[in-house]
């Protein structure tokens, strides 16, 4: 199974993914890691780069019968196909998951608050968050809003709507 997660930073897409991963024991793909680590070994990153990794990964994987949570941003209609071929070639079925805060002010402390697991990595600012190019979804991904929910509410929808899908 691929699980195809996306979302605006800071909706909480990382911290649902990782906890789907744990819970599943799935292998766990970042984009915001694969990026950074190749930036780190002195790539310069102009465009998929870290989404071509993180898909050629994700489908290894996926022959070799594991699971895969893909963590992303995946902000466009292009590299939402490209996920869902992946699965496709391996012939292993997929679910998309988006997560949004419907909540703009609270979206906006989480963005300017929050810290992160990966060092040296430099989280967007709010501004660059509200500019960020982000296409509408137009398939039948699951939706999990995380305004006004703790991390464990929000585990338990995505757990509950991940069981309707099954």
């Amino acid at each position: 199974m691929l699980y195809i997660f996306g979302g605006l930073p800071g909706t909480g897409k990382s911290t649902l993914s990782q906890s789907l991963a744990r819970d599943r024991q799935c292998v766990h793909l970042r984009i915001d890691t694969i990026e950074h680590t190749l930036r780190q070994a002195g790539s310069l990153i102009a465009g998929s780069e870290g989404y071509s990794v993180a898909y050629r990964l994700a489908e290894d994987n996926l022959r070799l019968g594991l699971s895969v949570v893909a963590d992303s941003v995946n902000p466009l209609q292009i590299t939402r196909m490209a996920w869902r071929e992946v699965a496709l070639r391996v012939r292993e079925p997929f679910v998309e998951i988006e997560i949004i805060c419907s909540d703009v002010a609270e979206h906006q402390h989480r963005v300017e608050t929050r810290s992160t697991d990966i060092s040296g990595f430099k989280l967007p600012t709010w501004e660059a968050v509200v500019n960020r190019g982000y296409e509408p979804w137009n398939g039948e991904q699951i939706v999990i809003d995380t305004a006004g929910q703790t991390v464990e509410q929000s585990v338990t929808a995505l757990l509950q709507s991940l069981k309707r899908v099954a």
